[in-house]
C-alpha cells in the first residue's frame, strides 16, 4: 500500500543532479507521525519543492543558454523547479484540507520535462488506501 508523505520527505527529479526535501507548511493542521502531512497541492516551487542541485533538462532555457555558451556541449544549469501542476494522482479517498492526501507513488511534472518523484516519504507506518 502507498504511504502518506509528510514534511521532510526526500524528492528526486529525473533531470536533477541531487535530491531535495519537501516542505509542508502547517496550514492544514494535520500531522503525520510528527511533521505536517502533505497534499497534492504542496507543489509550489521554492515554497514546497526546493531545487535539485543542477538541471540537465534540454527544454530548460537556462540549460539551453549554458549549452550555447559552451559551444554546443551539453551543460547543466542551476535548478529552479517549475512545478506548476499539482501532484498526481494522490490518495483520492483521503482528504486533508479539501485536497487529496499525497502518497509516495504520486508524481509532479516539471515544465522543463522532468518528473519529480518521492524517494522517501518521511513516514514509516501510515499507509493510504
Amino acid at each position: 500500500m502507498p504511504q502518506q508523505v509528510s514534511m521532510g520527505a526526500t524528492l528526486q527529479c529525473s533531470f536533477g543532479m541531487a535530491p531535495s526535501t519537501l516542505v509542508v507548511l502547517p496550514t492544514n493542521r494535520v500531522l503525520c507521525e510528527g511533521p505536517p502531512a502533505a497534499t497534492i497541492m504542496d507543489h509550489i516551487p521554492l515554497v514546497n519543492i526546493m531545487p535539485f542541485g543542477m538541471c540537465s533538462a534540454p527544454a530548460n532555457p537556462a540549460v539551453q543558454a549554458a549549452t550555447a555558451a559552451a559551444f554546443g556541449t551539453p551543460t547543466p544549469a542551476p535548478c529552479v523547479p517549475a512545478t506548476a501542476q499539482p501532484w498526481t494522482p494522490g490518495a483520492l479517498t483521503v482528504q486533508i484540507g479539501n485536497a487529496p492526501s499525497l502518497d509516495n507513488v504520486s508524481v509532479c511534472p516539471c515544465n522543463w520535462g522532468g518528473v519529480v518523484k518521492v524517494a522517501d516519504p518521511a513516514t514509516r507506518k501510515t499507509e493510504l488506501p
